[in-house]
């Protein structure tokens, strides 16, 4: 009989309750009677087969009866991607490389690779053909070394991969931070100003990887954020607007595995990041962005300069693609708002939206002239009317009303909203004036709380740059729900708050 037509070997499959990221990862007995082991443990990977249902994996063995001799386990991921019943028979044989490897070893050896060879790779990786480690050797190589023609080509590959959303308007704005500044919420606010005046703001959001909470994770609080492609039109047509996470809309798919890769490698270099936030814009339909750079000691963006060059990549990239980019530089010194963690933020949002009186002066105010920049982009609004005209939306109520009628049409959320019961104050260690807050430190602080897991969990500051703080005090308080978790985050705070006080205010000197 010819190899081609030799009947393939087929085994059983079993759901194994293991939680593998984004791998695909199956597993086979050492005794398996219809492979033989000896063989296989030569490759690193296999493709299951059924029908014309296709999935590559990575092959584990095993010895401790995890698997029948007849069974092939598959992971979560790999269970769901595959999308066969247990119990069902599945064709196994050996994989092959992905050739687009070869790509990444010319990388890696400093060439410059073409438009299709980084097509290729970013196919691959959103199929999820590459391990985490060859993802990572694609993302150092091109850490060390990116051309323009590179970076322009990786947009567009990511933006392809993935849903291409259309609208018809011929403005649909956009709005997006860098990221890395603790409480920086203010999306949640400018969303709801800019649809009540009548702008297109399809807003996708990503979940937290690294920070203590994303968008999506805040305002899932509020109501549901995993709609569909066809919900979300739904909600933008009847709103204007919307905050939904991108991930689950398929929206430059490859960009959320390459993000989750740099985060544990503490990648985040400008190309790298100018591709992936330009992407999902692309695939978004956007055709006006206004970008938010923080800058601040401890911010992604630590100097002026550096946002000067970001922002010229930002143009550049926006230019090519036809979307007009405006880049404004913000104040990265310390966190925006009151609270870390989704439950404390939204409760932020919810407070400069209502125009409470304890709402947090620091996000209605950046929000206003963020707001105010992308009003700006109505050719009916004359020109420098944009910012009293989001103060308008947001003092009258119908800022307020507009992000009720969103949450209602994305529909309730399942998740728990209540703050965590387990609650510490970290205090004060001598008197003065609050001189430096570290963002890193509290963003880790508050993770170690259990957030964004824990929606509940995070921190509640009281205090901020220039405040006066006496000896005991309270810096800031912890909330978390279990009490691992409260424990490791009350021991790392009381040996590094994040906090720097200083004696600057007797002398009356002013904070920079």
């Amino acid at each position: 009989m010819n190899a081609a037509n030799r009947p393939r070997p087929q085994l059983k499959i079993r759901r194994i309750n293991l939680d593998t990221g984004r791998e695909n990862v199956v597993v086979i007995s050492s005794r398996s009677t219809a492979l033989r082991p000896e063989v296989f443990r030569g490759f690193s990977r296999v493709e299951l087969r059924r029908d014309s249902k296709v999935l590559l994996a990575t092959l584990l063995l095993t010895d401790d009866g995890l698997v029948g001799v007849d069974e092939i386990g598959l992971s979560e991921p790999a269970f769901r991607r595959f999308g066969e019943a247990a119990g069902s028979l599945a064709e196994v044989t050996p994989a092959a490389r992905p050739v687009s490897l070869d790509s990444v070893r010319a990388k890696i050896q400093g060439h410059t690779l073409t438009a299709p060879q980084i097509a290729a790779i970013i196919e691959d990786v959103t199929h999820y053909r590459y391990s985490d480690m060859e993802i990572a050797a694609f993302l150092v190589g091109s850490a060390s070394f990116m051309s323009n023609g590179e970076l322009l080509a990786m947009a567009q590959a990511m933006a392809q991969a993935g849903t291409r959303l259309t609208w018809d308007r011929p403005i649909v704005v956009d709005k997006h931070c860098i990221g890395g500044i603790p409480g920086n919420r203010t999306s949640m606010v400018v969303v709801p100003i800019v649809a009540a005046h009548g702008l297109m703001i399809p807003k996708t959001s990503s979940r937290a990887i690294t920070s203590p909470a994303g968008t999506a994770d805040t305002m899932e609080v509020l109501a549901r954020v995993d709609l569909g492609v066809n919900e979300m039109r739904e909600v933008v047509n009847a709103c204007h607007g919307c905050l939904v996470w991108g991930g689950h809309v398929n929206l430059s798919p490859a960009d959320d595995i390459l993000i989750s890769v740099e985060r544990a490698l503490s990648l985040d270099t400008r190309e790298q990041m100018v591709a992936s936030i330009m992407s999902k814009k692309l695939a978004a339909g956007s055709t006006h962005l206004l970008l938010d750079l923080p800058v601040g000691p401890s911010a992604k963006l630590t100097s002026a300069m550096e946002a000067l060059r970001l922002r010229k990549l930002f143009e550049f990239v926006g230019d090519h693609f036809g979307i007009a980019v405006e880049v404004v530089t913000s104040d990265g010194r310390q966190p925006i708002g009151n609270g870390i963690g989704p439950v404390l933020e939204a409760r932020d949002v919810m407070a400069v939206l209502g125009n409470e009186p304890g709402a947090p002066a620091d996000l209605r105010e950046k929000s206003l002239r963020l707001a105010a920049h992308l009003l700006e982009y109505d050719p009916e609004l004359r020109g420098g009317a944009g910012y009293a005209r989001a103060r308008e939306l947001l003092d009258s109520g119908a800022a307020l009303k507009q992000m009720q009628k969103i949450i209602d049409a994305q529909g309730p959320t399942v998740c728990r909203n209540e703050l965590g019961t387990l609650a510490t104050d970290i205090l004060a260690k001598r008197d003065g004036i609050v001189e430096a807050i570290d963002c890193l430190c509290l963003n880790r602080l508050a993770r170690s709380a259990g957030a964004p897991i824990d929606k509940g969990a995070g921190i509640k500051l009281f205090k901020k740059i220039g405040d006066r703080v006496e000896k005991g005090e309270p810096l800031f308080r912890i909330h978390a729900f279990g009490e691992p978790e409260h424990e490791l985050a009350v021991t790392a705070a009381t040996e590094d708050s994040g906090y720097i006080v200083g004696s600057r205010a007797a002398s009356g000197e002013s904070m920079p």
